[in-house]
């Protein structure tokens, strides 16, 4: 299966076929140990990863430096333009040729929507997406796939409620495309004005999904396998005053959660605000940690086979 990942990009969920994403769930699973220190490989040694972070980030730029480390090789790069050239005026297409004849795979976080695909076209070696504004952010996806296949046994037919900011959030658009592509059942929780777009309602919809679409977070809760919490992102909104109507619309503490399942999960791709009360991090239901270390395995996988190092 190397050939068809070897040298590609990873900009859209999309990009990959369902098969295609299981292999690198079933090889994330194998990574886990090398993930957690108990075992030492050295697959990627003499790679170098760039990764090029143009907007704040924790999770992610850590997770694929581990997760390059773990496998034994090197990340150069910046985690804010303020320190590049980008400064000076250079523009993304410069930037991209530019760290191409320095490394072997290019990882992008940037602001705009469409600029990894843009970095894809000018780039020779594989582009990862690592978020473009409010579009798309693949890896987080397979990475939550392979957290709730892990917590559930299967992804087809577990009841997923997303929650929360589904307009701007690009988590949630490459998810909510990826559980409809795996026969999960979804259900849609946002504010009228953060309900998720047209267009990725159109895209469930060619896959066979059928959403319920609400507003009520407890109409959702008793139904649901997996609540999937995002944050209400006030950096996105255009308007300060129409983000301040929504701030704070979703809250989950332990009283919301007396109606829920037994085996519920709850998973946020984090940073949370105040939508999850800390006292929930101490339930059976709190996933999200787990959520954040399965990022390592998983990214692990993908440089792996983007690489062609590994089949």
């Amino acid at each position: 299966m190397s050939s068809s990942y070897k040298g590609a990009d990873l900009v859209a969920i999309r990009d990959f076929s369902r098969d295609q994403i299981e292999h690198i769930m079933d090889l994330a699973e194998k990574m886990v140990p090398i993930a957690l220190g108990q075992e030492r490989s050295d697959l990627l040694a003499g790679y170098v990863q760039s990764s090029l972070f143009f907007e704040p980030s924790t999770r992610t730029r850590l997770s694929f430096a581990s997760a390059m480390a773990r496998l034994g090789g090197a990340t150069l790069g910046f985690d804010q333009p303020g320190g590049s050239s980008v400064q000076k005026g250079e523009t993304l297409a410069d930037t991209i040729k530019m760290v191409d004849s320095y490394s072997d795979v290019i990882v992008l976080r940037h602001h705009s929507e469409g600029s990894a695909r843009l970095a894809a076209y000018f780039a020779e070696k594989p582009v990862i997406n690592a978020g473009d504004g409010a579009g798309q952010h693949p890896t987080q996806t397979i990475l939550d796939l392979f957290t709730i296949r892990k917590a559930k046994g299967k992804i087809d037919g577990v009841n997923v409620a997303l929650v929360g900011d589904l307009k701007y959030g690009r988590t949630a658009h490459s998810l909510a495309e990826a559980l409809a592509l795996f026969g999960a059942e979804l259900m849609f929780v946002a504010p009228a004005n953060l309900q998720m777009p047209k267009e990725t309602i159109r895209a469930v919809d060619k896959l066979g999904g059928k959403p319920k679409t609400m507003t009520s977070i407890e109409q959702a809760v008793p139904e649901a396998d997996v609540l999937y919490i995002t944050r209400i992102q006030k950096e996105r909104f255009p308007d300060l005053a129409e983000y301040q109507k929504v701030a704070g619309s979703y809250k989950i503490n332990n009283a919301l959660l007396k109606d829920a399942k037994t085996e519920l999960s709850i998973m946020h791709p984090l940073p949370r605000v105040d939508e999850i009360h800390p006292d929930v991090d101490l339930s059976p239901h709190a996933l999200y940690f787990q959520q954040a270390f399965n990022g390592v395995p998983v990214r692990m996988a993908i440089l792996a086979l983007l690489l062609g190092v590994i089949e």
